[in-house]
Order: structure tokens, then sequence, then C-alpha cells
């Protein structure tokens, strides 16, 4: 008996993948890219909306007071009806406290008693008068026009510029006083120099200086809140160098 030999198809073709393998293939791989952009889309949604849930919510404060102690302003108190009524109430009055300007401190006070005397009882020719308002500045209204006033009169001004006089005071200590709450007492010493006859005559004076400050609003102007309301002084000790040693030492 003969058998019929069958033709086979070519070897080459043998190699290729069937056409429904290829495209599951092709299916599978876009299965697992829709899912990775949907997995990926939650995501950025998700973060989004923590994003603005975090945007609006309100801001954290946190106040310190005087003592150190930090407490935060607003915070939710989980203990029982009374601590969270006790809670509630401090928050209230340290609000209302809040929203009054502070007092101010005796640290502050000897700030501004510095700056002013500094300004009206150390100067120059060429810096009395910058000195001179930077020092009425800070006195209240009526005793700025009393100074004022005294200063015209006196021609004050013109006869430092006259005599070329340069004053430096230094002071020594300040005081409080236990009359009144913003009354002090400060010592210090001033020494001038001024010209006479071509002649240098030093005066140094050790005085004491009386001051009362009052309270008005903080201001950007005036962020201490005080203001000078009264000044006087009065020589304690004080002494005359009219040159003589000067002239002698020329003499030689």
């Amino acid at each position: 008996m003969k058998t019929d030999k069958k033709s086979i198809p070519n070897p080459e073709m043998l190699a290729y993948t069937k056409y429904y393998e290829h495209d599951g293939m092709l299916r599978a791989y876009a299965n697992r890219a829709m899912y990775s952009a949907m997995l990926f889309g939650v995501i950025a949604l998700a973060s989004l909306g923590f994003a603005i849930y975090v945007r609006i919510q309100p801001p954290t404060v946190i106040r310190v007071d005087k003592d150190g102690e930090a407490t935060v302003v607003g915070a939710r108190v989980t203990a029982d009806p009374a601590s969270r009524l006790a809670g509630v109430l401090s928050t209230e009055a340290a609000t209302a406290g809040s929203s009054k300007t502070a007092a101010p401190t005796d640290l502050e006070a000897h700030a501004v008693l510095r700056r002013f005397l500094q300004h009206y009882l150390s100067y120059t020719p060429d810096s009395v008068t910058r000195n001179f308002a930077e020092s009425l500045n800070m006195m209240t209204a009526n005793l700025r026009k009393l100074t004022m006033d005294k200063l015209r009169d006196d021609d004050t001004i013109g006869k430092i510029q006259q005599d070329q006089m340069i004053s430096d005071f230094r002071i020594r200590s300040i005081e409080r006083s236990k009359d009144a709450p913003w009354n002090y007492i400060v010592f210090g010493v001033k020494e001038i120099h001024k010209i006479k006859n071509d002649t240098e005559v030093t005066d140094r004076i050790v005085g004491q200086y009386n001051l009362r400050l009052v309270e008005e609003r903080r201001t950007e102007f005036n962020p201490s809140g005080l203001l000078v309301a009264d000044y006087s002084e009065q020589q304690m000790v004080g002494e005359r160098d009219n040159g003589l040693l000067q002239r002698s030492e020329l003499d030689k």
C-alpha cells in the first residue's frame, strides 16, 4: 500500500503567533494601562481634595503670655462640660484682653526717659534744632507749648549757636518715685563747652531731673505709649573750668 504524503507548509510561518493570541496581549496591555490611569486619577483627586481642605482651615494662632506659656487660641476642648466651659471663658477673656492695649512696662519708661534726656540735654550748634524738635515731640501738647514759649523768649537756640556751645549729658541713675505711678527722678552729669574771648569754658553740672510720664494709646510713632507730661531740673553740684591752665601752658 502506498500512503499519500501531505504537503507541509512553509516552516517560517510556524514562528508567527496566531492572531487571537496577539490581540489578547494588546488587550491585556490596554487594560493594564487603563487601570493604572484610573488609579493615578483617584490619587490625584484625593490629593487635590486634601489640599483644598487644608487651605480652607483657619490658621492656628498661638498666644504667649508674659510668663512664657503658650496656648492655642480656639483649640477644641475634649474634657468634661465644666472644664469646657472654663476653657471657653478663659479664651473669651484672653481675646477681650488682647483687644485692649497692654500697659507700658517700667523698662519702656526707662527707655523713654533716656531718649528724651539725651535729645534735650545733649546737643551741638548744628544738631540743637533737630534734638529739641525730637524732645518736643515726646512731650504732651501743653508741656510742648510751654517749653517752646520758654525757648523762644530766652532765645536758647540762638545763644547756643552764637557761643558754639556743646553739651554732653550722661545719666547716672534712674529711680522711680513713690509719690505717683509714673514719676521718676534722674541723676546725671551735664558738661557744657563754650567759647568766650577765644577761651574755652567748661561747666560741669551734677543735676537732679524730675520727670512725670503719662500714658496714651500706642501708635506707630509712639510705640511705648508714654509721653513726658512734666519736667524740671535742679542743680546739685557745679564747677567751672575757664581754661587758665591752657593759657599757662601756652605761655611756657
